[in-house]
């Protein structure tokens, strides 16, 4: 790598947060601020999908000594939106102007502490928008906010099914009613593939058999590796979770059911993707495991998962 110019930018590390990060790392870049990327290495591939800046990895065993002694006098200023192992490697890499937002970020790790204050009614992208704002970035432009194109073309008429969630089996669709969708879409003539591997649950394999022999099934790990796939379907029916966010972030639009999570927080980016919700007074709880009875999830039903499909697809 040249020698180092630009602030530093210290990446999310859980993909939803990758995701919603990307039009704000856009912005930076092209305002010429920005030097480089630090991230995990499972994210790289995604990373080079946005931005040709220098990267620097590690890995999820790396600790902030390793990190802080790769960065160590080559940097002169840094910018993280979370607590991790970035921001505490930066500070111990003695990095003369350290930037964060100081409602996320540890005073001790920051030199020059910013006031982004997040309001519950707004998307959780708005965090990393209002930083390039008080840095002077602007953030107007559509492209920041585009699909990224990786020159694969959609085939009309796919539609990937993702019940499986990494956020934790509250966050997942019965699957009753996941097959009761994939026969349905599939009588309208849509080609159905599973994606598998989201979740601790094995899903999507269950799924991909009940539905039967003509459906094709993959597993989505690493879910940087497999953006091409995603990038392939039209639409993309999915369980909240990481994937619909790399699916958008690759071009297929996207409907994710929501239970426990805040759709109006944490949707995948863009007006062309929908959520479909069942509003439940004890919703959104954010809550691993529910403390009630699931009624989130058991209380919506299939035809407002189709209504919706087919108020956005041909």
């Amino acid at each position: 790598m040249s020698e180092p110019k630009g602030i530093l930018l210290g990446l999310p590390e859980r993909w939803d947060e990758t995701c919603f990060a990307v039009p704000a790392v856009r912005a930076l870049e092209n305002s010429g601020l920005v030097g480089g990327l630090v991230l995990r290495e499972d994210q790289e591939k995604f990373w080079k999908t946005v931005s040709g800046l220098p990267i620097v990895l590690y890995s999820k065993k790396c600790g902030v000594r390793k990190l802080a002694g790769k960065l160590s006098g080559k940097w002169v200023a840094s910018l993280v939106w979370e607590n991790g192992i970035a921001a505490e490697a930066f500070a111990k890499a003695k990095i003369a102007k350290r930037l964060g937002s100081e409602t996320a970020v540890p005073r001790k790790f920051l030199t020059h502490p910013l006031n982004v204050v997040e309001s519950a009614t707004e998307h959780r992208i708005q965090l990393y928008l209002e930083t390039c704002e008080q840095i002077g970035v602007a953030v107007d432009k559509a492209e920041f906010f585009a699909a990224t194109d990786l020159g694969i073309k959609q085939e009309p008429g796919t539609v990937l099914l993702c019940p499986g969630s990494d956020f934790g089996a509250n966050y997942e669709w019965h699957l009753d009613r996941w097959q009761e969708l994939g026969e349905s879409l599939r009588a309208m003539g849509r080609r159905i593939t599973v994606a598998g591997g989201v979740g601790g649950r094995g899903l999507g394999k269950i799924l991909a058999e009940r539905l039967g022999d003509t459906t094709q099934f993959f597993h989505a790990v690493p879910l940087a590796d497999v953006l091409p796939l995603l990038a392939v379907y039209e639409l993309t029916v999915a369980a909240d979770s990481s994937l619909p966010h790399l699916a958008a972030h690759a071009g297929s639009t996207c409907v994710t059911l929501f239970g426990p999570n805040d759709a109006v927080w944490k949707r995948p980016i863009g007006k062309r993707h929908k959520v479909v919700k069942r509003h439940v007074e004890c919703a959104p709880c954010l809550a691993a495991k529910c403390l009630l009875d699931g009624r989130c999830q058991t209380e919506l039903e299939v035809k407002r998962v189709l209504a919706m499909i087919a108020s956005i697809t041909p």
